[in-house]
């Protein structure tokens, strides 16, 4: 099992930049590939961006390419997510996620097996 809780949401102005960060529980955080979901008042959940286990190798989406920037710290069992240039079609509720599973693409919500709370990001033009 592994819980993951998220933090650093909050609201900004079109331009600001936030910082999310996501903790995991448990000592094999390292084995897991790590991604970021988002979403929207009305929409369905997209995927924002993964970083694989191992290789490390990153992947966004291509609206947030430029602007965003996943990374991870296993010696803290995190992952974070630094988003910059924000604008206010940004604004959803973020997800981090953890999957077992090891591959190229990872940006479906199946292949993610656990699931944090969420954390709210609001953008004002």
């Amino acid at each position: 099992q592994v819980q993951l809780v998220e933090s650093g949401g909050g609201a900004v102005q079109a331009g600001g930049s936030l910082r999310l960060s996501c903790a995991a529980s448990g000592r094999t955080f390292s084995s897991y590939g790590m991604g970021w979901f988002r979403q929207a008042p009305g929409k369905e959940r997209e995927f924002v961006a993964r970083i694989r286990r191992g290789t490390g190798s990153i992947y966004y989406v291509d609206s947030v390419k430029g602007r965003f920037t996943i990374s991870r710290d296993n010696a803290k069992n995190t992952v974070y997510l630094q988003m910059n240039s924000l604008k206010p079609e940004d604004t959803a509720v973020y997800y981090c996620a953890a999957t077992a599973r090891d591959g190229y693409v990872l940006a479906s919500e199946w292949e993610y097996d656990y699931w944090g709370q969420g954390t709210q990001v609001t953008v004002s033009s």
